[in-house]
């Protein structure tokens, strides 16, 4: 019998596949590609980490932790983010230990979106989070922030956003892409109109050990808004832990019950030998975490200069390990630029324009890599332009 109808879920169907990956699975095929384009630290997971989770293994803990995650790296995280962020959670009942931040972004959108609902999304942001609205069943409101106040949220713009099916705001601080941080003074202006709506926070803080140039302020630290804050977190970036997929989230009693509960229907826990090498993480692996972030700020700064000395105008950034130039000054589309850089020089970078609003006439390049590949990046760069103000 023939199939004569899709059994696709329209809000899968409509869905853009990631525009990041068009660039990379291009990249994969082609030889001495110098890719400035994975978000992903290019340092090793600390030894000590690695050991404890074989340690691990070696004494057959393999079974399924508690929903929520072992109680010992709950109560390791609750002890780091008191004492590194100044933001206190019961790791009884407030926090959950994902499979990685977007699993953690996932469950809350789910948790608190009912059809129909409004969630504010600024961009450029991760390519995940309209999506991730959309599934669970609200209406992504984009935000756009320009290189003019350097892609940082304007308190004006987010009071012009809300409407009474308003719920929430997802803030991505460091951002991905833009390196942009927020300092406590902007977070407060942002608070005072959360407050006065009545709404709350996403808070993706993925990138909160990567801030290079004052400590990370957490929205939720800030008076009266831990209660009406969800706070997503995890291993990833700080901790060079990617591939171990392993994110946490905290949140009040009502929000993490709520969450808990589609967290054990879908994913039961998170990996039990990576659980045991966060809580290595977490008690010993700080010196590496700041060795990390050292190197991460002399790319930076090189990096920046040296977009600047080309002729791309690049705004410093104060976190995550991304910078994000302008190429408007090549008369190239952001994508149309990315596409023939990689083509002719061999260079991978994202199109800032897959990023959504703002993101347009920009390019995303990761200096999570060697100085010598950035150096080779920068020439090559500087060549392509070059060919491009010739001809």
């Amino acid at each position: 019998m023939t199939v004569t109808k899709s059994y696709i879920a329209k809000s899968v169907e409509n869905m853009r596949p990631s525009g990041i990956r068009k660039f990379f699975d291009l990249a994969a095929t082609m030889e001495g590609v110098v890719s400035l384009g994975v978000g992903e630290p290019d340092f090793v997971t600390s030894w000590s980490v690695r050991e404890a989770a074989i340690s691990s293994l070696e004494r057959g803990f393999t079974s399924y932790t508690a929903n929520a995650g072992l109680i010992e790296l709950r109560r390791e995280i609750a002890h780091y983010m008191a004492t590194r962020f100044q933001v206190h959670y019961s790791p009884q009942d407030e926090i959950i230990v994902t499979v990685g931040a977007s699993q953690a972004i996932d469950i809350a959108m789910r948790a608190i979106t009912d059809l129909g609902d409004e969630i504010i999304v600024v961009e450029p942001c991760f390519v995940s989070y309209a999506p991730l609205v959309e599934l669970a069943g609200g209406k992504a409101v984009t935000i756009g922030t320009t290189g003019d106040s350097g892609f940082k949220l304007q308190p004006e713009q987010l009071e012009a956003a809300i409407t009474s099916k308003t719920k929430a705001v997802l803030l991505c601080y460091p951002n991905n892409p833009t390196g942009t941080q927020l300092d406590k003074e902007d977070l407060e202006l942002i608070a005072d109109i959360v407050k006065k709506h009545d709404l709350l926070v996403i808070a993706d803080e993925i990138y909160a050990e990567l801030a290079y140039d004052q400590d990370h302020t957490s929205i939720a630290s800030l008076d009266g808004m831990r209660e009406r804050t969800i706070l997503i977190n995890g291993f990833s970036k700080g901790f060079a832990m990617t591939g171990w997929r392993l994110g946490f989230t905290c949140a009040p009693v009502e929000i993490s019950g709520a969450m808990l509960k589609i967290h054990q229907y879908a994913m039961m826990c998170a990996s039990t030998p990576a659980q045991y090498g966060a809580i290595e993480a977490l008690q010993h692996g700080m010196t590496d975490v700041e060795s990390m972030k050292k190197d991460y700020r002399q790319r930076r700064n090189y990096v920046v200069q040296s977009f600047n000395e080309l002729g791309l105008d690049c705004h410093l950034p104060g976190g995550a390990f991304y910078v994000f130039p302008s190429i408007q000054s090549t008369g190239l589309t952001s994508e149309q630029f990315a596409e023939q850089l990689l083509l002719e020089e061999k260079v991978a970078v994202v199109p800032g324009s897959v990023f959504g609003k703002g993101g347009e006439g920009y390019i995303r390049c990761s200096y999570a890599s060697s100085m010598a590949q950035l150096q080779e990046a920068v020439k090559r760069i500087g060549r392509f332009i070059e060919k491009k103000q010739t001809n």
